[in-house]
């Protein structure tokens, strides 16, 4: 029995396939086009005479801030309010500089030659070369952070236990199989690749190497000594749960969490909504601005 005109009956096996075919076919344009950009944006970071040393300056200046404040440091008998963990990740403090200045040349120094031209001419989408340029230099971050990160605790547990941080002082050896230290450690990379993330989202709004890293640095070490001369408790606070730093950083803790002004993962999520905001600004205004 049939239901309609021979016509349109005629029209419906090849009418069908037709938007799903588009659709594949987009699709794996896309993937192509990503494909590319990332093979592209990885060739040109690691072929940069710089980023080996900037890598090797990453995991080197972590490690030593991290050891020389381990040594620096002693628990006597009577106990002390020292978090063992975050002193070993002291480091990280540093090293985020050299992370910012890796992500802020990763796309800085594409305009300072005029190479952005030619990325733009050979990957017309912009929002993927930012997203294949955000995925190659968080990659790199986040294995030299590792690195960084387990030899700055190994450098703590060995030289802390020696400085009265001892079980009978109430201070347990660092060790990853403990949940506060594995999260403090984690943490801090994902602290260190998110500040990459923020970083070249600044630079690709500035567009400036110079500026944005002015930028960024202000944007990161003002903010402590804000907190430190600003008498007002309620404005303390406020610097303290949503400055990027600041609450970044609580992802360290593991001692005295009741009293943090914001708890260590709702921390690192105000960093990571910096990071957000900064890369949505700055795909946004790729895409409008004239390279």
């Amino acid at each position: 029995m049939s239901h309609g005109p021979p016509a349109q009956r005629a029209n419906l096996p090849d009418h069908l396939p037709a938007e799903p075919e588009g659709m594949r076919n987009a699709l794996h344009a896309g993937w192509t086009s990503l494909r590319e950009a990332l093979q592209a944006e990885w060739t040109k970071l690691r072929t940069l005479p710089g980023t080996p040393w900037l890598l090797a300056a990453i995991i080197a200046l972590t490690v030593a801030v991290s050891t020389a404040a381990a040594a620096a440091v002693t628990c006597p008998s009577g106990g002390c309010s020292v978090d063992p963990a975050k002193l070993s990740l002291t480091g990280i403090e540093l090293g985020q500089a050299v992370v910012a200045i890796l992500a802020v040349l990763a796309i800085g120094s594409e305009y300072s030659t005029g190479m952005i031209r030619t990325t733009i001419t050979a990957i017309p989408r912009r929002t993927t070369v930012l997203a294949a340029k955000a995925a190659i230099v968080t990659g790199l971050v986040l294995a030299a952070g590792t690195i960084a990160v387990l030899a700055s605790l190994l450098a703590g547990w060995l030289i802390l236990s020696g400085h009265g941080f001892t079980p009978a002082h109430g201070y347990p050896p660092l060790s990853l199989g403990a949940g506060p230290v594995l999260r403090a450690a984690a943490g801090s990379v994902l602290y260190l690749a998110l500040m990459a993330l923020l970083s070249l989202g600044i630079a690709t709004i500035i567009r400036d190497s110079g500026a944005a890293i002015g930028t960024v640095l202000g944007l990161l070490y003002l903010s402590p000594i804000i907190a430190a001369v600003v008498n007002n408790p309620h404005w303390h606070n406020s610097i303290e749960r949503y400055a990027p730093m600041n609450a970044g950083l609580t992802i360290q803790a593991t001692t005295g969490l009741r009293g943090l002004p914001i708890s260590p993962w709702a921390g690192l999520g105000v960093l990571a909504a910096w990071a957000a905001a900064a890369l949505l600004a700055g795909g946004l205004l790729l895409r409008l601005r004239d390279t």
